[in-house]
C-alpha cells in the first residue's frame, strides 16, 4: 500500500497575483506555506461536508436592506427625493 505522502498529487490553480502575494503573506505570519493552507482548507471542507465558512453576498445583510427599505418608504412617501439633471450634449461640449 502506498504511503500517504507518496499518493500525493499536484493541482492547478488560477488567481490574480496581486491576491496570491496577499494572502501568501498573510500564511507565512501564520507560519504557514501556501501548500499546507490549502490543504487545510481541502480538509476542512471535506470535515464539513461544504465550505468551512459562509458564503453570501454583504449587499444582502440585515443592515442594508433595513436601510433600503427605508430609503424606498421616503420615495413612496415623496419625503427627501433629489432630482438630478443629466447634461445634454450641448451643455458637455461647453
Amino acid at each position: 500500500m502506498l504511503s500517504p505522502e507518496k499518493s500525493k498529487i499536484s493541482i492547478s490553480v488560477k488567481v490574480n497575483s496581486e491576491d496570491k502575494n496577499q494572502v501568501t503573506e498573510i500564511f507565512n505570519g501564520l507560519g504557514l506555506n501556501l501548500s499546507t493552507a490549502i490543504n487545510i482548507f481541502i480538509k476542512k471542507s471535506i470535515a464539513e461536508g461544504g465550505l468551512p465558512f459562509e458564503v453570501r453576498d454583504p449587499f444582502y445583510s440585515e443592515e442594508n436592506q433595513a436601510e433600503l427599505n427605508q430609503r424606498f418608504k421616503k420615495i413612496n412617501n415623496n419625503q427627501d427625493i433629489h432630482s438630478h439633471h443629466l447634461l445634454s450634449s450641448e451643455q458637455k461640449k461647453e
